[in-house]
């Protein structure tokens, strides 16, 4: 199918219902939906978003739980006739849009031109299955079964999809010497090209409409295309229009693809991608293996040498300069083992296409490393991250990240794009946008705030202890933990805990133990989703997490009726790339703490905090065991940020509305 024209788009968008035939009380949503609410805010948001896309202006819009924002931006941007990407904060939103929104709008609409796009690893590649099969390297039983499994499913999917495969293992090993991550890819000019999948992928979305990514994918895509200045094509065709659903991540996640980490992992990969792959081609050389030996070598050493910070996981790699003076000979050591393995690939007679692309790997890796050891950009953070591995290896990642993206997204993005929409339920601080505009380069732009659906003050009490010691006093942990259960006994479990940090998590788990008759679940003892089901199916349960709980988690109904918060959720100011964001506004004139900590924080507690009201039948009880909220000044800037709760200090009005007094 070829792509429509611009005055075929224009048509068929004339021929769409109206805003307001879709969305009115007695419109067509209201026939075809069985649980049809007519929202005021809905359609006013979708008319601002439709006014954006025909003026070509940016938007913010802040949408509140029960808004119904998914269709209040799918409809104008089926109307507009433009190609537009919709990108979500998480695959989940990503697949809840692509099988279940858009169905149902064709059911009501008739058929769309949308297609559905991840990250190339997501995806199966031909090609290497195809050499594998021809000459089987295998290691175990588990990857022979796996292979099967794949070799089995391969003539019969459509997509190359790894999620259709469920029972491969998320961390699969051998799924990553199959996948159809770029590095390897030989592009038009390997075999399969006509009948691969990412082709396939390329073809639907160059004939959609409507193409829909997650951040990850859009900013990776994004990173790709301003590193060579358009000279490399990224995976995403060409679009007019963007619209950012959980847009309070955009900063955090263009951080991580603007920047760039080089471990002692990604020097594993390398090589070991070079042996399996050029084996494959039959054309690995004794000088390839030997160069490549050598660089495992000199990279464990290096890495080894990099300086540990106590117990921290995550510190900012200060001492660089002492660091490469101290041990220049091993930095020269990795950077040298690398051209040697270029020089080993390049000299391969007759060399597959592939090698090429390794060759192309092994300078990124090479540049990389020399600009985390001797850059002094001054708009980037380089610091040193330590996590566990396998064996009880330590693997350390050497991270350059930049302190602010807001100049490289406007000039990478928001110059180049006639439309970007950024909406969330938590964008707005005190009413104001101003600090999500700041963060990510967003100058020119309207505004609008869409009150939730809900009625907050009848379906949620929002309790405060005041009795509680500062967070920060050492009593804290025993007081809060008899608070805790006193509100648990209240609720009858059916809530979740979230926590700032795990220790807290842990410590507070472990004191409650034998003290509850409900079920309690611990983040960390199973998989984040299995978790969730467990929490759903089990009467009176209670589920202890941290940061992965606060948000993109969806409980309705009595299930969940109690959130409890423990502390106002400040990013620890040790963190590397907080602490030097806070050094760079001071170093400016600003106000880090209220410019920056307080609406972080407040954009994190809203989420938190909308994990309970999740619909119009919800009720329930969010606690929150920080009195600063009401005893210190900036206090207010959180208060004035959250929904209309009824507010209470009082126990005895938790108990009541558990008992049905209260709402």
């Amino acid at each position: 199918m070829s792509s429509p024209t611009k005055s075929a788009l224009s048509a068929e968008s004339a021929s769409r219902p109206t805003l307001h035939r879709f969305f009115a009380p007695e419109g067509l949503l209201a026939r075809k939906h069985p649980n049809y609410e007519f929202r005021r805010g809905q359609l006013q948001m979708a008319e601002a978003i439709e006014q954006a896309l025909t003026e070509r202006r940016h938007l913010i819009v802040e949408a509140g739980t029960g808004t119904g924002k998914t269709l209040a931006y799918l409809m104008p941007v089926i109307r507009s006739g433009k190609r537009v990407i919709i990108s979500t904060g998480t695959k989940n939103l990503q697949e809840q849009l692509f099988y279940k929104d858009v169905p149902f709008l064709e059911s009501v609409l008739g058929p769309l031109r949308v297609t559905y796009m991840k990250g190339r690893n997501n995806y199966l590649c031909r090609q290497k299955l195809y050499d594998l099969t021809n000459q089987p390297v295998l290691t175990g039983l588990e990857e022979i079964e796996q292979y099967r499994q794949i070799a089995a499913w391969e003539p019969e999917t459509e997509t190359g999809d790894k999620a259709e495969l469920s029972r491969l293992p998320e961390n699969s090993p051998l799924w990553h010497k199959l996948d159809a991550r770029s590095e390897s890819c030989t592009g038009q000019k390997c075999a399969q090209f006509d009948h691969c999948f990412i082709t396939e992928m390329h073809r639907r979305a160059v004939e959609s409409d409507i193409i829909i990514v997650n951040h990850h994918l859009f900013f990776a895509d994004l990173a790709i295309r301003t590193s060579t200045d358009g000279g490399m094509a990224g995976i995403l065709p060409e679009f007019q229009a963007v619209i950012f659903d959980e847009a309070h991540e955009l900063e955090d996640v263009a951080g991580s693809y603007f920047g760039v980490t080089v471990s002692n992992l990604r020097m594993d990969d390398l090589c070991r991608d070079i042996e399996w792959t050029l084996r494959q081609k039959e054309a690995l050389s004794a000088g390839v293996v030997t160069a490549c030996a050598h660089l495992r070598e000199r990279s464990n050493f290096f890495f080894a040498l990099i300086p540990a910070q106590g117990n921290e996981s995550r510190f900012a790699f200060t001492n660089r300069v002492e660091f490469l003076e101290e041990n220049g000979d091993e930095f020269l050591g990795v950077m040298n083992a690398l051209g040697r393995v270029a020089t080993e690939l390049e000299g391969i007679p007759q060399k597959p296409e592939e090698a090429f692309n390794l060759v192309r790997r092994v300078h990124e890796v090479r540049a990389a490393l020399g600009f985390i050891l001797e850059s002094r950009d001054r708009n980037t953070v380089f610091w040193v991250e330590r996590r566990g591995g396998r064996g009880g290896r330590q693997n350390v990642f050497l991270q350059a990240t930049p302190i602010d993206v807001s100049q490289i997204l406007r000039k990478s993005l928001f110059e180049n794009v006639e439309t970007a929409v950024l909406t969330s339920a938590t964008l707005a601080v005190s009413g104001r946008f101003e600090y999500i505009r700041k963060r990510v380069g967003l100058e020119h732009t309207r505004e609008l705030v869409v009150p939730s659906h809900f009625d907050y003050a009848q379906q949620a009490l929002f309790y405060v202890p005041p009795e509680l010691p500062d967070p920060r006093h050492e009593g804290f942990a025993g007081r809060a933990t008899e608070r805790i259960r006193l509100i648990l006994e209240a609720s009858q479990g059916r809530a979740f805990c979230l926590f700032t940090s795990y220790a807290q998590m842990n410590d507070i788990y472990e004191r409650l133990l034998g003290e509850l008759d409900f079920p309690m679940l611990l983040q960390g003892s199973a998989p984040k989703s299995a978790l969730l089901d467990e929490f759903r199916e089990t009467p009176n349960a209670v589920l202890f997490g941290t940061s992965s709980f606060w948000q993109g988690v969806d409980v309705q109904g009595e299930q969940l009726s109690c959130v409890i918060i423990d502390k106002l959720p400040f990013t620890a100011p040790n963190d590397p790339v907080m602490a030097a964001r806070i050094e760079a506004i001071t170093e400016d004139g600003g106000n880090a703490f209220f410019e920056y900590q307080v609406p972080a924080a407040v954009i994190t507690l809203k989420q938190g905090f909308g994990r309970l009201i999740r619909s119009l039948k919800d009720r329930g009880v969010v606690v929150l065991l920080d009195n600063r909220i009401r005893t210190q000044r900036y206090g207010r800037v959180f208060l004035e940020s959250l929904p209309n709760y009824r507010r209470t200090t009082e126990f005895e009005d938790v108990e009541r509305f558990f008992g049905g007094a209260i709402g």
